[in-house]
């Protein structure tokens, strides 16, 4: 999947106390995982060059995809499990493809029970 292609979403309106876990598309084709309770400031962040190094490196990134909201620990489990997948997983998960995120899922857990 080229990040080009893929549609930039709206990010939600905060909620009180409660975080999401977003990706964004650079256009170069890398993803970002992150969290924030105001997606939109986020981006502005990113944006502006005071979000994270990620921006820096890749260009200016799209909103591709917003899960949650979740209280904060929930949310922080959320990310740094995102950051583990593999690309295509992430792909799977953005696209919306269920079949293709437990293909993945069960690719990845039959390498660790060998």
């Amino acid at each position: 999947m080229n990040a080009s292609y893929l549609p930039e979403i709206q990010p939600p309106a905060p909620i009180p106390n409660a975080v999401f876990v977003y990706i964004l598309a650079s256009p170069t084709g890398a993803y970002y995982v992150g969290s924030a309770k105001d997606v939109s400031r986020r981006i502005r962040l990113h944006r502006s060059g005071r979000g994270a190094k990620f921006t820096d490196d890749h260009g200016l990134a799209k909103l591709i995809y917003v899960e949650g909201p979740f209280d904060l620990k929930t949310a922080v489990q959320r990310e740094f499990q995102l950051k583990r997948w593999s690309r295509a997983k992430k792909e799977a998960l953005v696209s919306g493809d269920r079949t293709a995120l437990r293909r993945l899922s069960k690719s990845r857990d039959r390498r660790h029970l060998g």
